[in-house]
């Protein structure tokens, strides 16, 4: 393979603003003798300064940015957890129609693995990217191409999240993980696209079924090989479909792979259309947030009692924490604190007005939470 290189960057923004806007921003670049488009989301509350997340949003084959962003919008998620996303176009495939497709059919030199390489280069040039917290995820066409990413891009990608699609063989044959990588998958059971039970044609396999995806990185993440298995409430009974979710931990009791499996769903974005029980764009926030290139945070952070820094003037403890969360300040000015979800949702907030202040986090169910005070964000974790 022709090693690729990025030529010029040419940024066409959308709106006009002084600084980041709540907008999308159209960009270009040269690549490869290609004009590649792509739209990012920056949140007004990037400061350039802190680094932050950044995830990339693949429309299925045929589509286009428009339809991704249709379906998957990550801005409202991303104006308060604080991260950027990325929806990039894939090129017309002369081979298959001049649809725009992420896997382009052989005979073809387009591997779109190094154009989104060189592009996590490129973005990280620009902004403040923490590159232990990118992230990748895709519909269909670009479920498909989200495997590929995990797989030959590992040492970049910390997690995924696909809808919609199984793993081509030939993804499995040149998978080479790196390092403990966070999968989610949402897939339909009545998908007639993309089929749950894998695709054979003619004596051959090209693509494996969901049991046989979860059971590879169950096995490359050394979790347990019984999951446990949870329903969702059924909150919307006129969609022809229910999720169970399956969960698959390590010896730690950490979450590796997870599974939401939409019983009678069809080749669907849950949330947008099809099953209604779940929303496909939260659900992977979610999932794949809690990790980056060392795993999952919460299970490869060392569990500490007190959280201190030179450059805080102050700490907090226990963490983690079943009900109280001490925060212990020397500075006098009264202040304010703001406790987010893993969504970037305010859940708590209120103000430190002692030298020692005990808040009460018991009505909060377990789970990774924020903790901002001034500029500083510190995660939390509340267990059981």
């Amino acid at each position: 393979m022709v090693t690729k290189r990025l030529i010029s960057f040419i940024i066409f923004i959308a709106c006009l603003s002084a600084s980041y806007a709540q907008s999308y921003i159209s960009k270009t670049v040269q690549y490869d003798g290609e004009t590649r488009h792509f739209d990012m989301y920056v949140p007004a509350i990037y400061d350039g300064v802190s680094q932050v997340p950044l995830i990339f949003n693949f429309h299925g084959g045929g589509g286009d940015i428009a339809s991704q962003i249709g379906i998957a919008d990550m801005s409202p998620i991303a104006d308060t957890a604080n991260f950027i996303v990325v929806y990039p176009q894939a090129l017309p495939d002369p081979n298959d129609g001049g649809s725009t497709n992420w896997i382009h059919k052989d005979p073809t030199t387009v591997d779109d693995v190094f154009f989104i390489d060189a592009l996590i280069d490129l973005l990280s040039v620009d902004y403040q990217i923490d590159a232990s917290r990118i992230y990748a995820c895709g519909y269909s066409l670009g479920g498909e191409f989200t495997y590929e990413l995990s797989c030959r891009l590992n040492f970049k990608i910390a997690a995924i999240g696909v809808v919609a699609r199984t793993m081509q063989t030939w993804t499995l044959d040149d998978c080479s993980p790196m390092h403990p990588t966070g999968i989610l998958t949402i897939l339909g059971t009545e998908d007639p696209i993309s089929d749950y039970n894998g695709v054979w044609w003619a004596g051959v396999q090209y693509y494996l079924s969901a049991d046989e995806v979860h059971n590879y990185w169950v096995s490359y993440n050394n979790c347990e090989t019984t999951p446990i298995v949870s329903p969702i409430p059924n909150v919307n009974t006129s969609d022809g479909s229910t999720v169970e979710r399956y969960s698959w931990s390590n010896a730690s009791n950490c979450v590796y792979v997870e599974h939401l499996k939409v019983i009678g769903g069809g080749h669907d974005w849950p949330g947008s259309f099809g099953n209604m029980d779940i929303n496909a764009t939260e659900e992977i926030w979610q999932f794949v947030s809690q990790y980056d290139l060392e795993g999952l945070m919460e299970c490869t952070t060392t569990p500490t009692n007190e959280i201190n820094s030179s450059q805080m003037n102050f700490s907090v403890y226990p963490n983690p924490l079943y009900g109280q969360l001490a925060i212990e300040r020397d500075f006098s000015d009264i202040q304010e604190f703001k406790i987010y979800s893993i969504l970037g949702e305010l859940v708590l907030t209120g103000r430190l007005d002692a030298e020692i202040n005990t808040i009460d986090l018991s009505s909060l169910p377990p789970n990774t939470y924020f903790l901002n005070i001034e500029k500083h964000s510190i995660k939390v974790i509340k267990i059981e």
